[in-house]
């Protein structure tokens, strides 16, 4: 706004487009960033912490129809996150329950809808940045550029109990590439603590651009 002497700009169908291509991201990405034991809902789990947290933060805020929209998103956090709670108790290593597509399309529609409905959904974006960079690493392979087989799971190496990358592009096997070989557990810390830390900066890059004026949340 300060840089382009505009206050508002109607964006009309692009905005539509937008939001579509939103939910079908979010439905996406955490499935694509899986393959180890309670990843898919570690990062729900610390997602949806963050958006509760800009849920709460903006109930302070004078506009009652955007209060209202963030009180929605963050009742629709809370059930989430005690179901993901309760689903780590067993997913977690060594799992003894295993998630699929169900769970990770009903976490990132549930994101999705939250980010939409609540009006916050480029805060949600900067949530999602491991998502945002393990699709765009991904994209050789998804879109066949690449051979891309079925599973791009690393590879176990049963004598020293340690992971090992493969060739697929993901960021999990980029984590093995950059840190070396590692435990299942110790693997799903560091893209959690990854996970948090974005978060952690997506709340400071929001906050400080509102600060500026750049951004500005509208009913």
């Amino acid at each position: 706004r300060p840089y382009i002497g505009i206050e508002l700009i109607e964006l009309g169908l692009v905005y539509y487009i937008y939001m579509l291509h939103l939910c079908i991201f979010c439905t996406n990405s955490i499935n694509i960033l899986a393959g180890i034991n309670g990843l898919e809902a570690g990062q729900t789990l610390v997602i949806a912490m963050s958006v509760l947290a800009h849920n709460l933060g903006m109930l302070n805020t004078t506009n009652e129809t955007l209060r209202d929209a963030h009180l929605f998103s963050a009742f629709l956090m809370l059930p989430l996150i005690t179901n993901v709670v309760a689903l780590l108790l067993f997913n977690w290593y060594p799992s003894r329950v295993f998630v699929g597509d169900t769970f990770t399309y009903f976490a990132g529609m549930t994101f999705a809808v939250a980010g939409i409905l609540g009006h916050f959904s480029e805060t949600l974006l900067l949530f999602f940045f491991p998502q945002i960079i393990n699709f765009v690493y991904s994209i050789p392979q998804l879109f066949k550029i690449v051979p891309c087989p079925r599973h791009r799971l690393p590879k176990l190496d049963p004598d020293s109990g340690l992971l090992n990358p493969t060739p697929n592009m993901n960021l999990v096997n980029l984590t093995l590439r950059i840190f070396g070989p590692m435990k299942e557990e110790s693997l799903c810390w560091t893209l959690l603590t990854f996970q948090i830390v974005c978060c952690i900066a997506g709340f400071a890059i929001r906050y400080a651009l509102a600060g500026k004026g750049v951004y500005k949340p509208v009913s």
